[in-house]
């Protein structure tokens, strides 16, 4: 079997050239060498894995070569280059050795090249010894000191030196290095999976080889987003699109379950948090030309993040950037950390609902939207609900036979058919009215259901919170001809929207512009009730707990 070569070996700079993302430091140690201007003590500081070592050997390289005009070969240079590991040869003994074999001149070339990596790691006394022969070296010597801490170094020994900074390597630089060795290689790689490994690396490029050869032997030499998300366990951009789509649309219990889904996963909650954020940072600077560049994303999920940020207004993307960040912070200190994501998520849908009343930052959606009180359907009401068709078609006026009673089959119970022809549930609204010549636009039981909660929010904005929990009791059902039936399960509630029900209907028929709209109130006192709206119903579910409240309210003559 053939002896396998890492790519981060296999693949080292050898010139200056072949050094990823560092142009500006390579261009100034080549032309240094060029003009003669070259210091003799230089440090190279920076982050793991973006090139101090391979710029220091490429250094030591050229500085022979340009020195001596003759073809000698490059190995013949190679004895005058020393690399002395400062994390092992920390001791104040080791720095006299290093001092004692400065003194010797170099045997070809003409200059001995002395490299210390992780210098940071030397003791204070060895820092000491090596002080005077930094300062004055031979001038056959060169020394090229390489760290990742920089500021562990002491001052005396930087002001001896000349100090070049490596940068992290972008994504964008350390993505088309890898696109050069797949062509090498003959690996066949979609451009999103080499830019998930250059995000992953963080910069190094070191650690970015070493990624691409893991994901290579796991998906062989056909590398696809699929298989590196798989294999390197990282959320798919396509789970934070599809999560900002169902936010953007309020559609709470989706969201639910889409984290859910996220954390069955194993992912945990902090990194999908601080995920969600970034990616509304993505969309923020996408819904502008000018800083589409700061997006560090292939090509085909630009397009993505241009299309989404045409869904999200600043405003949305502000707010839930705050209150992700916010999520963020907590997390490590919350004792309920899926709980902590789980609001935050619905604050974030709660954002953009239409006619919200914003009491506070953290509101949330009221659960009646998501869930209404159905009754359930037994045996007994299936057979009344038979045969109280042709009821229910005389009722409703229907010229077809076949009325859509879909939605009335699943939501209202079999009472309330034979309750509609009651007369007092038909009280026509605004009857002197002639609506005749005014539109009659055809609408769908979502757009029903998005004008019916504007109401309850314009209602609760009023101060109406009464009649707005009657609105929210139930769920309105849309018959034919634009028939629109709600049920209700006492007297008291059945009066008091009958009431405002003239002002519900002329919102209703405005805002779906059709004025044929018709609102039939259904009294269904079957209906089990599970909640207590007006105050006396209040009272009423109180006293049944406690009996002295009655008491209560004689003797000191109380009123609702």
């Amino acid at each position: 079997m053939e002896h396998f070569i890492v790519s981060a070996r296999k693949y080292r700079p050898q010139t200056f050239t072949d050094v990823v993302g560092q142009q500006a430091i390579t261009n100034t140690l080549e032309n240094a060498i060029k003009n003669n201007h070259l210091a003799q003590a230089l440090l190279f500081t920076g982050p793991r894995g973006v090139g101090k070592t391979s710029c220091a050997r490429i250094l030591a390289k050229r500085i022979n070569e340009e020195a001596s005009q003759s073809n000698e070969d490059d190995e013949d240079f190679a004895f005058n280059i020393f690399e002395l590991d400062a994390a092992s040869n920390n001791s104040v003994d080791d720095i006299r050795n290093l001092t004692d074999q400065v003194r010797i001149p170099p045997q070809t070339g003409k200059y001995k090249v002395y490299i210390i990596d992780e210098v940071h790691m030397l003791s204070q006394a060895a820092f000491n010894a090596f002080l005077k022969t930094l300062e004055e070296p031979p001038a056959h010597a060169i020394f090229i000191l390489a760290t990742t801490e920089k500021h562990k170094i002491i001052p005396t020994i930087l002001s001896r030196c000349q100090i070049f900074d490596f940068k992290r390597i972008s994504v964008f630089d350390a993505k088309e290095y890898l696109k050069t060795i797949c062509s090498k290689e003959n690996i066949n790689a979609e451009d999103d999976a080499l830019h998930i490994i250059a995000q992953k690396a963080d910069g190094a490029m070191r650690d970015a080889l070493s990624i691409f050869d893991r994901v290579v032997s796991f998906s062989g030499n056909n590398l696809t987003r699929g298989a590196v998300n798989q294999n390197l366990n990282v959320l798919d951009y396509d789970i934070y699109f599809s999560l900002t789509d169902l936010l953007i649309e309020n559609k709470i219990p989706e969201i639910l379950i889409a984290y859910n889904n996220v954390l069955s996963k194993g992912f945990e909650g902090n990194h999908f948090i601080s995920g969600l954020a970034s990616h509304f940072r993505d969309l923020l600077v996408s819904k502008d030309s000018s800083t589409i560049s700061l997006l560090e994303v292939g090509d085909s999920a630009k397009k993505k993040y241009q299309e989404q940020a045409i869904k999200a207004t600043m405003d949305f993307l502000l707010q839930a950037i705050d209150k992700a960040n916010d999520c963020d912070l907590k997390y490590k200190t919350s004792k309920n950390q899926r709980l902590l994501v789980e609001l935050t998520l619905m604050q974030i849908a709660s954002i953009t609902f239409d006619g919200a009343k914003k009491k506070s930052r953290n509101y949330i959606i009221p659960a009646t939207f998501f869930t209404t009180l159905t009754p359930k359907v037994t045996k007994q009401n299936k057979k009344i609900l038979k045969q109280s068709k042709q009821e229910v078609n005389e009722v409703l006026k229907v010229k077809d036979s076949k009325p859509l009673l879909k939605d009335v089959k699943r939501r209202t119970s079999a009472l309330s058919f034979k309750s509609l022809s009651q007369k007092k549930e038909y009280k026509k609204v605004d009857e002197e009215e002639n609506y005749d010549n005014h539109p009659r636009t055809n609408f769908t039981h979502k757009q029903l259901k998005d004008a019916w909660k504007k109401y309850y929010f314009n209602l609760q904005d009023i101060g109406e919170r009464s009649m707005a929990s009657i609105i929210a009791s139930d769920e309105p059902k849309l018959y034919e001809n634009y028939q629109i039936g709600i049920s209700v399960p006492n007297e008291l509630m059945f009066n008091q929207l009958n009431k405002g029900k003239p002002k519900l209907l002329r919102f209703l028929r405005e805002k779906l512009n059709n004025y044929g709209i018709q609102i039939i109130i259904n009294l269904n006192e079957t209906v089990e009730k599970k909640f207590a709206y007006t105050p006396q119903e209040k009272f009423a579910k109180l006293k049944e707990k406690n009996p002295l409240l009655e008491k209560f309210k004689t003797a000191f003559g109380l009123d609702l």
